[in-house]
């Protein structure tokens, strides 16, 4: 069995700019910084002789290969991401980027902004674009009720808010 290409459930990957401008610095600090650093300290240890029992040069060895695969992973995936840096037509329905303000049926208010995986943080608010709450609200607009499955059972929320900050 081959793996075919461009498989039917393969999802767009978005990302805001905002997130790209991180992931970029992220491999900028890895590649420019980092790295170069650990590399020399590797260089220094492996200087002091017997590397077998060598305490500084085995963990710089493996902090170097943890480097170059997190610099392999951000290279690749930054290929394959779309950047979607300008705002949808209708600013009155909820897409990849928004702003949106839910009330669930105890009168509780959460605000998040629907990101790409990549970037999803709850603690900011950022909300994958894949977590089904957010899959569900994609579409509906302001007093919509959406009703999600959720491991206590359904839970129904009323979207409030909408809003978008223009891109950078």
């Amino acid at each position: 069995m081959s793996k075919i290409q461009g498989s039917a459930n393969a999802r767009p990957r978005y990302i805001t700019p905002e997130g790209e401008q991180a992931l970029r610095e992220e491999l900028r600090y890895l590649w420019k910084e980092k790295r170069p650093e650990v590399t020399q300290a590797v260089r220094e240890a492996a200087a002091l002789g017997d590397r077998s029992e060598n305490a500084e040069y085995i963990y710089g060895k493996k902090q170097l290969r943890e480097i170059d695969r997190r610099v392999r992973f951000l290279t690749k995936r930054l290929d394959e991401l779309t950047v979607v840096d300008r705002l949808p037509e209708d600013r009155n329905k909820v897409f990849f980027g928004a702003w949106v303000t839910v009330e669930d049926e105890e009168g509780e208010e959460q605000t998040y902004r629907l990101v790409g995986a990549d970037e999803f943080d709850l603690s900011k608010g950022y909300l994958s674009i894949n977590a089904p709450l957010a899959r569900a609200l994609i579409g509906k607009r302001r007093d919509d009720e959406v009703s999600i499955r959720t491991p206590e059972g359904w839970k129904t929320v009323f979207v409030t808010d909408i809003h978008y900050e223009p891109a950078p």
